[in-house]
């Protein structure tokens, strides 16, 4: 079994995970509009919004999609957590994610981790990023 955070977003996946592909250094395998799936005829008026989105980062999978109108609910009860190698990848990702954002808790030292912040992108992703310290 393998567990993976699913997004939803406000018209805003593709741009979300573009950027995300970008600075998280991953691959999008798959990008679908509801447009262009039999299921999207189900919900006229969001041909132009994306049903489905897969991309692959390692050996891990982030996955999305734009909830059509009036289904879309602000993400909330829930960060995706990201676990860094190196304090200078953790630093990189973090200031990234943060422009045009909003620090809920800015980068440093905590006691578990060499670096430690939260935060919530432009795009509403509640993120963690973490490099611990050596247990």
């Amino acid at each position: 079994m393998k567990i993976n955070a699913y997004l939803n977003f406000d018209g805003q996946c593709e741009e979300a995970f573009k950027f995300y592909e970008k600075v998280l250094n991953g691959k999008i395998q798959f990008m679908g509009r509801f447009g262009d799936m039999p299921e999207g005829a189900q919900m006229p008026g969001s041909e132009h919004l994306i049903m489905h989105v897969h991309m692959t980062v390692g050996d891990n999978s982030l996955m999305g999609s734009d909830s059509p109108p009036p289904y879309f609910q602000k993400m909330q009860g829930m960060q995706v957590a990201l676990h860094l190698d190196s304090p200078e990848e953790a630093d990189r990702i973090y200031g990234a994610l943060s422009e045009g954002g909003n620090v809920t808790m800015p980068i440093g030292e905590t006691s578990w981790a060499i670096r430690f912040g939260m935060l919530v992108d432009r795009f509403g992703t509640p993120w963690i990023i973490n490099h611990a310290k050596p247990m």
